[in-house]
């Protein structure tokens, strides 16, 4: 696993968007529907916006009818750390990349299978590499 990435909240306004701030280092939640990769279905690896960590492939994506880009897993388990989040009123499995701590989304147990879960992420959380495409 990659090294820790660390940086000043002045650091990460300065490199991020407002709405990627916000998302990212403030746990907040875009609004359904309006994220660039809630539809997508360009083939390719999404990672963090903050690090550049991979982590879903575009392979385990799948309309949630949520509104929200949705995968049944990370590309590698490691590659993101659960935490319990009793925001708002709930109680909900937060998700936040493990490289730099990025707030991503929130994890659900009503996906498809085969793992039955939906990784809920935030389209401000991440960055599409799409792949090659071959000849």
């Amino acid at each position: 696993m990659s090294n820790k990435v660390e940086k000043s909240e002045s650091e990460w306004q300065d490199q991020l968007s407002s709405e990627q701030f916000y998302v990212t280092r403030k746990a907040g939640t875009e609004p359904a529907f309006t994220g660039k990769y809630w539809k997508t279905k360009e083939p390719g690896t999404y990672g963090c916006v903050c690090c550049g960590q991979p982590l879903f492939s575009s392979d385990t994506k799948f309309d949630s009818g949520t509104g929200w880009p949705s995968f049944y897993k990370p590309l590698d388990q490691t590659a993101v750390e659960e935490h319990t989040d009793a925001s708002h009123g709930m109680r909900r499995t937060e998700v936040r990349c493990s490289r730099c701590d990025a707030h991503l989304g929130h994890v659900f147990p009503d996906g498809p299978r085969p793992t039955g879960l939906r990784y809920c992420m935030n389209s401000a959380a991440l960055e599409l590499k799409a792949e090659d495409k071959k000849e």
